[in-house]
Parts: structure tokens; sequence; C-alpha cells
């Protein structure tokens, strides 16, 4: 298989790497949603979100609401990511 030129290499770099800091800032969100909200469920009791305790909230629906926009949004900006690199394929 031939190598790719420079050029390409630099791209596809460019891409490997937003691609992988963008898959990284959301495992942090899904691990605090997931993980933080459970652990510190006490220290989180006074904080209310339509008028339920936090930790209540967040373990009943809240962390499926956040799954869900994570999903999303890494769908929406990988669509992105990927059109940019291929329209700068075309140039």
């Amino acid at each position: 298989m031939d190598k790719p030129s420079p050029a390409l290499q630099q791209r596809l770099d460019t891409h490997w790497h937003k691609t992988r800091r963008l898959t990284a800032i959301l495992l942090a969100i899904w691990l605090l949603t997931g993980f933080l909200t459970v652990f510190f469920a006490r220290e989180l009791l006074h904080l209310n979100l339509f008028g339920w305790p936090l930790p209540f909230y967040m373990a009943a629906q809240g962390a499926s609401l956040v799954y869900l926009a994570i999903i999303g949004l890494y769908a929406w900006r990988m669509r992105r990511l990927d059109r940019d690199f291929h329209a700068g394929e075309e140039a």
C-alpha cells in the first residue's frame, strides 16, 4: 500500500487529533454525569433541579438525557469533521 502524501498525512493527523479530543471531552462529561453525581450524592443533595434533589433526578432521568445528548452531539460533530476532511480531499 502506498504511503499518503505529506499534505494528506497532515490532514489525517489533524482529523484524528480532533476526533480524539472530542471523544475525550464527551467521555469526561459521561464520567461527570454517571459516576460523580452518584459518588457525591450526599454533598449534592442541597441542589435542586425541577423540584427534585440533583442526585435523584440524575439517577431517574437526567443521566439518560445527558447520554442521549452526548450521542447526538458526537454524531453531529463527527459528520461535520468528516465533511470538512472530505472537502479538503476534493480541493
